[in-house]
């Protein structure tokens, strides 16, 4: 049978013992045994850290025994005097003293684990999120999920502080389109009905401004059915947020306020404010993208103008049925970018939806250009002076419609930047993106679709061009970025009653779809809304970047992984038929 903690209480945690000349009580799991035959060194190790265990010839031998018999992962507690070690290790916290212990209960037993619990692991994903639990022992995990926990309780404090209340929306709502799929949950009592997982707190925290809360946080958990990536996951955390009586210049300055406090509370790094700006348009042209990384330059360059009366074909048609040509220029990447590296480029491009991919590299003492051939005199010269581009530089070229272009840039822009190792690491770039277009063009159904949700106040200028130049109207709308990842997104709503009603017309929906699926919220704009917006901060995202990890799952306790599954529980799984049964559910297929 294994022992038990009576008689022992853990006076404090194994990163903290740092000082000779005290009796402490401790608790984890055994890291390392060291048996050299007359004295035994057991590494404990907790959340906090390890601290070595010292038995000896001098050791009672029942617990010198006890010691010898402990191995790795084993659960144990031990207590005895902090001591100054004789072989010093300056690369832990804990590494100029031990525990010589008096005591020693093995609390349980471990088997031998699926993988070494090591901080620096090469073992198959998959294998360490079926084992979850044990890969979350792992000192590196342990810090990233007690990181996130800073952030959120630095959350917390800050919006309590500047007068936020925290409120809980529900977490079964109607089923309204918000732009993913929704999760859908059945009604036991409605039969043939469903409850959907909120995709995000939006209308409710509206209708809290209605309420006249004036102030609402919440650490929101929201619910998207759709495809996953590194930086996606289908259940998520977001820092939600709406204020009453505000313009977009008062979210956006406390939400400023947010980033440099847990900065410096989390990290010890100061962020200056205000943050940069830049509108939608601008960073499209530039950056190819409406969450530009600007860690890097690699701007985008127009070359329409240089080329529109060249030689080569695939240009001067691009520009003459209203297209563009553009490009990025590599630095110094004449050597990364060989030739069969540039064909790599090619299909990727040629994979988010671009004809081809134009080059110039130039590594020798004349250029290679890839339609060289075709360019009369001067003109491969006049290229590069607009690229600028110099030997040892390699330029991209794309010709197409002008939102291919720059999105297929945007996307190579940073392929090659992570190829070329130029991205710096320990370096946070924050970027407001203002000024978002209203609608975009939907060219499967030819019909014009609200680019955010349909609450989303137009600028006032643009209200002019709703019925007439759809293209032209641009929303209060403004979008946190982070290195290239989008941190949050948020808007100024709409709180006129008939302008409401106008934007659903706008985009297609008839009376008796909205009422059907925003009835309730128009109904409330009914009895006086005061101006309000908000947003939502990605609090999984966040804690991401903070703390220097690759994807979502190094800071989530219990992530999903491509396929929306999670490993170690084996779900989602079948029920059996009798629960189907009572909610009225027959599966099909």
């Amino acid at each position: 049978m294994a022992d038990t903690m009576k008689g022992l209480k853990r006076t404090c945690y194994c990163g903290e013992v740092t000082e000779a000349g005290k009796c402490v009580t401790v608790g984890g799991y055994v890291d390392t045994v060291r048996n050299k035959g007359g004295i035994i060194f057991i590494v404990l190790r907790d959340r906090s850290g390890v601290v070595q265990l010292t038995f000896d010839d001098k050791t009672d031998r029942e617990l010198f025994e006890k010691a010898a018999s402990c191995r790795s992962e084993y659960v144990v507690m031990a207590k005895g005097m902090v001591r100054e070690r004789e072989s010093i290790n300056e690369k832990i916290a804990t590494g100029r003293v031990e525990i010589y212990a008096d005591d020693l209960r093995i609390l349980a037993k471990a088997q031998t684990t699926p993988f070494e619990i090591v901080d620096d692991l090469n073992t198959n994903e998959e294998l360490r999120l079926k084992y979850r639990y044990l890969d979350l022992r792992r000192r590196p995990l342990q810090q990233n999920i007690i990181m996130r926990s800073r952030i959120a309780k630095t959350a917390r404090d800050y919006f309590c502080e500047n007068g936020f209340i925290e409120i809980e929306t529900p977490m079964m709502i109607r089923s309204t389109p918000e732009g993913a799929r929704d999760y859908l949950v059945p009604s036991r009592v409605h039969k043939g009905s469903f409850y959907a997982l909120p995709q995000s707190p939006q209308i409710y925290k509206q209708l809290l401004m209605i309420a006249g809360f004036d102030r609402y946080i919440q650490l929101a958990r929201c619910f998207r059915d759709e495809d996953l990536r590194a930086d996606r996951q289908p259940e998520f955390t977001q820092i939600d947020l709406e204020m009453s009586f505000v313009e977009a210049e008062d979210i956006m300055e406390m939400a400023e306020g947010f980033v440099a406090r847990v900065f410096h509370d989390v990290l010890g790094k100061d962020i200056p404010l205000p943050l940069p700006r830049m509108t939608y348009t601008e960073a499209m042209e530039r950056f190819g993208s409406d969450k530009p990384d600007t860690r890097f330059e690699m701007e985008i360059t127009d070359l329409s103008d240089t080329v529109r009366g060249c030689g080569f074909g695939v240009f001067t048609s691009a520009i003459e049925s209203g297209g563009t040509v553009r490009c990025i220029t590599a630095k110094n990447a004449a050597s990364v970018f060989t030739r069969k590296e540039i064909d790599k480029l090619t299909e990727y491009v040629k994979g988010i939806g671009v004809k081809g991919l134009a080059y110039i590299r130039w590594s020798e003492e004349t250029p290679n250009c890839s339609f060289g051939k075709f360019l009369g005199e001067g003109e491969l010269d006049a290229i590069l002076a607009k690229a600028g581009a110099v030997r040892g530089d390699v330029v991209f070229i794309i010709a197409d419609r002008k939102n291919t272009v720059l999105s297929s840039l945007g996307a190579l822009r940073l392929k090659c930047a992570h190829q070329l190792g130029i991205i710096p690491e320990g370096k946070f770039n924050f970027l407001w993106i203002t000024e978002f277009p209203f609608f975009e063009w939907n060219e499967e159904t030819k019909h014009w679709d609200a680019m955010h949700h349909p609450f989303t106040m137009p600028m006032d200028e643009c209200l002019q061009y709703l019925d007439t130049a759809p293209e032209k109207v641009f929303a209060k709308a403004y979008d946190l970025v982070l290195n290239g990842t989008e941190l949050s997104s948020g808007s100024i709503r709409i709180t006129d009653y008939e302008l409401q009603q106008k934007m659903f017309e706008s985009l297609g929906l008839t009376d008796e779809e909205i009422k059907a699926k925003f009835g309730f919220l128009v109904d409330a704009y009914k009895y006086g809304a005061a101006p309000h917006g908000g947003m939502g901060i990605g609090l999984d995202r966040l804690a991401m970047i903070m703390c220097g990890a690759d994807s979502l799952r190094d800071v989530t306790a219990f992530p999903k992984v491509q396929n929306a599954s999670e490993l170690m529980s084996d779900c989602p799984s079948p029920v059996d038929s009798d629960s189907l049964e009572v909610l009225g559910i027959k599966v099909s297929g």
